[in-house]
């Protein structure tokens, strides 16, 4: 009983649809909290998978495997991080670990900077980092972190200093409430984390892998972080996560490990991914669908603000209509995020068509004039 359940159980799902036990059709917006990036069961993926289980499904990272390196070539390739290095793991919360510890290594200091309404995840030192004091535990509070406000300057100008291992940021805050960084906020923690000799680490695990139109969210401003984790779009629902590591960062036997990170699974359903997002052109889908919804929802003067890029949109709501998420789900049969506390999320396969963008945005008026 630790998750706030819907009353809808999905049984089948194909594209941006699921079907629950009695047939009923739900359009998808949410994704499984942004996890369904190229659509439910894409064909390439599900073949990818099928024939990779005919063959080799696991070994621990003991011995060589070939996916990884096309794997990583081809993330490379695709996200522009060609010189980049790859550590594959299984989830956000794990890439957001082994960042966080990478930069503790790589500097000698472990005082972390975060920012208000994170969240990076509910290990050790991913959830002591996340702003969210109901879900850090004793065991967890004792790492030396500081909470910043969010794109403020004179306040990071001040506590940005030797002492600080590491800067985590979001590339988009998504459970904070798609709350979006400033580039100018994006270039002065760049600037600012090369004169203190701290690492940058950017959290991609919601924003990443094509969501906002550009493969990481960062990339608007133009910087390069020396870490940049990601993860739930990463496998289209196939557990898998991963850091890509700056060059200068050097690795050494056993700075890191993992018995199921990278097994071949999990590259098989992450370069299946990759291969859709390419053949499919779904960044540049991504970008214009996601302009096209964030035009028409600036038509309804009802909602409060309006904040997103591509695929990854909130609004905001007032409280007479704090009951929009489960009237959507229950009287149009479609499946929306929310952040508290009255935020709608919307986060759905990047391939969306403007077919079903259309079907929600007429649902939602027709909310919204009740």
């Amino acid at each position: 009983d630790v998750y706030p359940l819907v009353r809808m159980g999905p049984v089948k799902a194909q594209g941006s649809w699921l079907w629950d036990a009695a047939e009923k059709k739900y359009l998808d917006l949410y994704g499984g909290h942004a996890v369904i990036s190229i659509g439910h069961n894409h064909p390439h993926w599900v073949e990818s998978l099928k024939s990779q289980l005919g063959k080799i499904s696991f070994y621990s990272n003991s011995v060589k495997n070939s996916l990884q390196e096309k794997l990583s070539e081809k993330l490379g390739q695709i996200s522009g991080y060609t010189d980049y290095q790859l550590f594959l793991c299984n989830s956000g919360a794990e890439a957001n670990e082994n960042a966080l510890k990478l930069a503790s290594f790589v500097t000698g200091r472990k005082k972390i900077i975060a920012f208000k309404k994170a969240f990076h995840g509910r290990t050790s030192g991913a959830v002591a980092a996340t702003d969210n004091p109901k879900i850090v535990a004793p065991f967890n509070a004792n790492h030396e972190i500081e909470f910043l406000p969010l794109n403020e300057l004179t306040l990071a100008e001040e506590k940005i200093n030797s002492t600080v291992a590491a800067v985590i940021i979001e590339g988009i805050q998504g459970v904070g409430g798609i709350q979006l960084v400033d580039d100018s906020f994006f270039h002065f923690l760049s600037k600012k984390c090369q004169q203190a000799g701290s690492l940058l680490i950017l959290d991609e695990v919601q924003s990443g892998y094509g969501r906002t139109g550009k493969f990481f969210a960062h990339q608007f401003s133009g910087i390069r972080p020396d870490l940049i984790t990601t993860a739930k779009g990463m496998g289209n629902g196939f557990p898998v996560g991963a850091v890509l590591i700056a060059p200068e960062i050097k690795p050494w036997s056993g700075m890191l490990g993992t018995t199921f990170g990278g097994n071949y699974l999990a590259c098989a359903a992450s370069l299946a991914v990759l291969e859709v997002i390419e053949k499919e052109s779904l960044l540049s889908h991504a970008e214009a669908i996601g302009n096209e919804l964030m035009g028409s929802l600036k038509k309804h003067s009802i909602i409060k603000a309006i904040r997103g890029r591509g695929l990854m949109i909130g609004f905001d709501l007032p409280e007479s209509h704090s009951g929009l998420r489960n009237n959507l789900l229950f009287n149009h049969g479609i499946f929306t995020g929310e952040a508290k506390p009255n935020t709608i999320r919307l986060l759905p396969s990047l391939a969306l068509t403007k077919e079903e963008s259309q079907l929600f945005l007429t649902s939602l008026s027709q909310e919204l004039s009740q």
